[in-house]
């Protein structure tokens, strides 16, 4: 259960790497907490930003942790977990582990514009079981970019049967709106932010 607290962020580096990742929808940010704390009515924690390598990782939930054991003075803490997150590519839960999820943004981050859409594409049509699964599958994707139906109608008509080899009488007939909806309803093609993109898996 995720509740939004006002937090003051680690850097003014975090604030130009969150301007920057904002536009690519790729961010992930978790407020970490100590648990035992808590649970003793202090809320001990911070913002960090994903991915960062595992000693970092580990030293800012160290320092967490620490720090959560001086306010309550009951010995050492051993238990963190996520009390908040910004996140537009998944669904990030309590007692998810903070090491997996740093993978994943490890995997992010080395991913293009159009590798990206081609994710947030397999999720939205709930075509992937996950975040993992999508990563795994975004080369199902071909993304057909500034086109119509039509056009993919013609490239369909023309790989199929050679457009210049058809009679002309049949050539400049063929209904290539009629055909892009057609392909469309088949569930290979799907219209979006003025692309196409189309489904292989």
């Amino acid at each position: 259960m995720f509740s939004k607290k006002e937090n003051i962020r680690d850097s003014e580096n975090l604030q130009q790497r969150k301007s920057f990742f904002y536009i690519q929808g790729d961010i992930m940010e978790l407020y970490i907490t100590d648990l035992a704390a808590y649970n003793s009515g202090h809320l001990i924690g911070r913002w960090i930003v994903l991915p960062m390598d595992s000693e970092n990782l580990q030293a800012k939930i160290n320092e967490i942790l620490s720090t959560g054991a001086e306010v309550c003075g009951d010995g050492e803490h051993e238990e963190v977990f996520i009390t908040d997150y910004e996140c537009e590519f998944m669904h990030i839960n309590e007692y998810d582990s903070i090491e997996k999820l740093n993978e994943i943004a490890e995997a992010v981050d080395s991913l293009d514009e159009n590798e990206l859409k081609a994710i947030r594409f397999l999720m939205d049509h709930n075509l992937v079981n996950g975040f993992e699964e999508a990563i795994e599958r975004y080369e199902d994707v071909i993304i057909h970019e500034n086109v119509t139906m039509e056009d993919i109608a013609y490239d369909f008509i023309n790989e199929c049967y050679g457009v210049d080899s058809l009679p002309s009488i049949i050539a400049n007939n063929i209904d290539y709106e009629k055909i892009g909806r057609e392909l469309e309803m088949d569930g290979r093609y799907f219209e979006n932010g003025g692309n196409i993109y189309e489904y292989i898996g």
